[in-house]
């Protein structure tokens, strides 16, 4: 009797293991006067507004670290290489090389293709070292979130201060446009959606947002290295160029003596 007494509460156990859970409770709605719900809208947007802030001073604080480290490593690594002796032979060597591989066509040839080089260059001495302290592609995801974060817990005081459920809330926060960028509707997403995604950057009206973004900044932005570079590569080449006229001269002479 014991061990079937044993079995049956082991079968007891396992079949509650099994059984689905509870559904979940629905919190009823209450009545909000309309002036309630004009007063939370502020709320929601002053909340919005503090987080904003709050995002604008990480960020800020982040790029302005990752582009002093950009100055540092530029002094410490890549403007000692470029000048070296070494470095200037080399690159006499491809723009020599560049020219002589070029077609009459093919204006500026040498210009970009030293341009390129010296990118590589500075992409393998600066921006990748920088990066692996503070990645700027990553700054603006991070804000995000930090933004994020805050309004979540701002609307939660919200949802209590004013006695609102949080169900109900939500569907008040799913009138409210956070990405308006289409169409077509799916470069748009409510705060709701926005708020509530798993995974921000899987959020098609985020992720066209964040191209926008980058759009913007142009000849200002992160990506701008390779425009920056663009007259640093000029300069050297014709001044390369420049030096190599003479040495030719000098070779012609030597050969015919």
């Amino acid at each position: 009797m014991k061990l079937r007494s044993l079995i049956v509460a082991v079968l007891v156990v396992l079949a509650g293991c099994v059984t689905a859970p509870p559904a979940p409770v629905e919190v009823p709605q209450i009545m909000v006067s309309p002036s309630t719900w004009q007063q939370v809208d502020r709320e929601i947007v002053d909340a919005s507004q503090s987080a904003t802030e709050q995002a604008k001073i990480y960020s800020r604080g982040a790029m302005d670290y990752w582009r002093t480290r950009v100055y540092q490593l530029t002094e410490e690594n890549f403007i000692p290489w470029f000048s070296s002796y070494w470095t200037q032979e080399w690159l006499s060597v491809k723009v020599s090389w560049y020219a002589i591989s070029s077609s009459k066509e093919e204006q500026n040839a040498s210009e970009k293709r030293l341009a390129a080089y010296l990118l590589e260059k500075y992409q393998e001495k600066v921006l990748a070292p920088a990066a692996l302290e503070v990645d700027p592609d990553a700054i603006l995801t991070l804000a995000a979130a930090f933004y994020l974060d805050i309004l979540k817990e701002e609307l939660q005081k919200i949802s209590q201060r004013h006695g609102i459920p949080m169900a109900q809330l939500n569907g008040r926060i799913r009138k409210i446009p956070a990405i308006a960028l289409g169409p077509p509707p799916a470069r748009d997403a409510s705060l709701y959606q926005v708020v509530h995604t798993e995974q921000l950057t899987a959020l098609p009206a985020y992720a066209a947002l964040v191209d926008k973004v980058h759009k913007a900044g142009g000849d200002k932005g992160v990506g701008s290295t390779d425009t920056a570079m663009a007259p640093v590569a000029k300069r050297a080449s014709q001044r390369i160029e420049a030096e190599m006229a003479p040495r030719g001269a000098a070779s012609a002479v030597a050969a015919g003596a």
